[in-house]
């Protein structure tokens, strides 16, 4: 009698396996990614380093499989589509797409970052007790508008009008321009809204707020425009706008100022989050965290070639200075 070792064994040398055989060595968990993003984005180490907290290492002993939208909300839904169909073990919804996956599945754990409060959002039905399949990460990246433009103010003060550029397909548009409206009217300056979908609209935005004749401008949080931040730094310098944005990786890539979360620390829990439910961890134990390092970020090369002094206040404010 053969034994099944020997058997397996005796294929293996001849490079024939038989399929449950193979199916046994290859099995790894599957974790869906779906985000608005781009494949360009540099959050991805962020969130292979949670996995790696958990003792998880993509390629070798868990699979993810990454569906990127490029800044096409409509996408979102079939990407999430396919995810499930895929069976996934688990599916990570980045930023404004937590909803996508809430509505493609309803067994499938998910873990999200969500840069409005999930709570509000209708995400979970509280952040200490989710329910249902899905927990996450919370970092604040709306209600820090106000706080945005007044470090915008204080670097151009004289200025009578500030523009803002949205993404007019992201679910929070309306709560982005409502909290900017608020902020301005506080300010006593000129709000000029301008919208873009694309990365050529992005450049037309920018060519009609400098027709405008803005003395400031305020970058809302969106993944399209988080994939373009080299564009933005670009045009920004082009156009002579001084700008704030929600995220370092922005000034990192040549803008001027940032103010808001670390994201990256966010994708690091999340990536956490999901490790921790692939070795068995219940949802209902795992709270949605909340991502509380807010930091400043100013990049002084690019203050001296738009002409700006920074005001000594400010420049004590920023955790880190880009010379």
């Amino acid at each position: 009698m053969i034994r099944r070792r020997e058997f397996i064994a005796g294929l293996a040398g001849t490079g024939v396996w038989p399929t449950a055989a193979l199916a046994q060595q290859r099995v790894v968990p599957v974790i869906g990614y779906l985000t608005s993003g781009s494949e360009r984005s540099s959050l991805v180490p962020s969130f292979h380093q949670g996995l790696g907290e958990q003792g998880y290492v993509g390629g070798r002993n868990v699979e993810v499989l990454a569906r990127w939208a490029n800044g096409q909300y409509d996408q979102l839904p079939a990407l999430a589509a396919d995810l499930v169909r895929r069976r996934v073990a688990v599916i990570f919804a980045s930023a404004d797409t937590g909803l996508v996956a809430k509505s493609a599945t309803a067994t499938i754990p998910i873990v999200f970052t969500s840069s409005t409060d999930p709570v509000d959002l209708g995400l979970v039905a509280s952040l200490n007790r989710p329910g249902g399949n899905l927990t996450g990460v919370y970092f604040l990246i709306q209600t820090l508008t106000a706080k945005r433009l007044e470090l915008l103010h204080e670097i151009v003060p004289a200025v009578a009008s500030i523009g803002l550029l949205v993404n007019p397909t992201n679910i929070v548009v309306e709560t982005q321009i409502g909290e900017a409206e608020a902020a301005a009217r506080t300010l006593r300056v000129q709000l000029v809204s301008a919208k873009a979908s694309t990365p050529s609209e992005i450049e037309r935005a920018f060519a009609i707020l400098g027709g405008q004749q803005i003395g400031a401008l305020l970058v809302a949080g969106d993944a399209l425009f988080f994939g373009q931040a080299a564009q933005f730094a670009a045009l920004a310098a082009r156009h002579g706008i001084p700008t704030i944005y929600p995220l370092r990786e922005w000034v990192d890539a040549g803008g001027l100022m940032s103010y808001g979360p670390s994201i990256s620390d966010a994708y690091r829990l999340a990536g956490n989050y999901v490790g921790r439910i692939l070795k068995g961890d219940n949802l209902t134990d795992l709270p949605v965290q909340q991502s509380t390092r807010i930091e400043m970020v100013l990049n002084l090369k690019t203050a001296r070639a738009l002409g700006l002094a920074i005001p000594p206040a400010v420049l004590a404010l920023a955790d880190e200075v880009i010379e």
